[in-house]
């Protein structure tokens, strides 16, 4: 994948040394854990941030806790900008509420390392993972899944043969006022910003705001527009999205482009000084097995990077796919600003 070896330089310089895991873990059912499981269950709780939807999140979440009762579960779901805002603010604060994290945005995940905000942990899980999904030195963060965007469409709305088949095709005036995106605090839709500015350069974009594109919250929104005949095209349509929908029996088509589909991970890690360290370190090790991967992948429709687990349901793997990752992650996060300046005026939020 494009980009990787140059996140991996600069994640090699960022805080932490060497570690590796417990000389013993212990086999659970479906994974190892250097976690004290009797502690996790004392300690009662874990807290998430995350950027998914609510639903698939609960799901997630609740498969956990079935397999630990004695854990209690509790999560904040916003999207990536906000949820950054949210964890820096509290930590400023010196209030530590949260135990795992998952970030859809590597910009963040860079910085948030940088800043010593992550409890570097190697789970026995990590041994599955292709260095080029880890942070190194290991333990800090992992990428728990790939999400990727393309273009989606109603086709009971929209005739398949007049649909948009390339990117370029989405900016046809006929779409004007018909086009949904989601708001600049998503990390996939600044990847997709930063990888189709760097293939049409920013002329792409300037004529993309001229279509007057509405903004959203959440991917679930911007499907349900389209399924109700509110909106024509959903720009960066999510993948996991549209299997989601698709396995609702919802009318929904899914694009492909030629030149292929800006994508990005959602990257997971525990969080220093958190309320609830070994249900932390428990929940790390189930979600990065074969079993919680796939959970996560039934519950949220998403591609995990561990090779010997299936895609998600209706989906097929991300390998198969052309993926377009961005090239230096530390130009993407500079880009930030400039990224989230022009999406809010496109959109009308500022």
């Amino acid at each position: 994948m494009r980009g990787l070896a140059t996140g991996l330089a600069l994640a090699a310089m960022l805080l932490g040394g060497p570690a590796s895991a417990c000389d013993n873990p212990r086999q659970m059912p479906g994974f190892k854990t250097c976690a004290d499981v009797a502690k996790a269950e004392r300690e009662g709780g874990l807290v998430v941030y995350t950027t998914d939807p609510e639903d698939g999140t609960a799901q997630l979440l609740a498969a956990f806790h079935q397999a630990f009762p004695g854990v209690s579960t509790n999560y904040i779901r916003l999207q990536a900008g906000a949820l950054y805002a949210k964890l820096m603010s509290e930590r400023q604060a010196h209030s530590y509420l949260v135990d795992a994290i998952e970030l859809s945005d590597m910009g963040f995940v860079l910085d948030f390392q940088k800043r010593g905000g992550y409890a570097q942990y190697v789970s026995p899980e990590m041994t599955a993972y292709n260095a080029q999904y880890k942070s190194q030195p290991e333990g800090f963060w992992t990428w728990g899944a790939v999400i990727m965007a393309a273009i989606a469409y109603n086709p009971k709305i929209v005739p398949p043969d007049q649909a948009p088949k390339t990117w370029q095709d989405v900016l046809d005036p006929k779409w004007t006022d018909g086009v949904s995106v989601k708001v600049s605090n998503s990390g996939l839709e600044h990847e997709t910003w930063f990888e189709l500015r760097r293939l049409y350069g920013e002329e792409y974009w300037t004529k993309f705001a001229e279509l007057k594109p509405r903004a959203f919250d959440s991917y679930v929104q911007q499907y349900d527009r389209a399924v109700n005949g509110q909106d024509k095209i959903i720009h960066t349509a999510q993948y996991s999205g549209y299997l989601q929908f698709k396995a609702k029996g919802a009318p929904i088509a899914f694009v492909y482009p030629d030149a292929g589909l800006p994508a990005g991970p959602e990257v997971w890690g525990l969080v220093a000084d958190g309320p609830h360290p070994e249900a932390a370190r428990l929940y790390m090790d189930w979600f990065l097995s074969v079993g919680g991967q796939k959970a996560y992948g039934d519950a949220l429709f998403l591609n995990s990077v561990r090779a010997d687990v299936p895609p998600p349901p209706g989906g097929v793997q991300a390998s198969q796919l052309k993926l377009l990752f961005p090239a230096d992650w530390q130009t993407f996060l500079a880009s930030r600003t400039q990224f989230a300046r022009f999406w809010d005026k496109m959109t009308g939020l500022r």
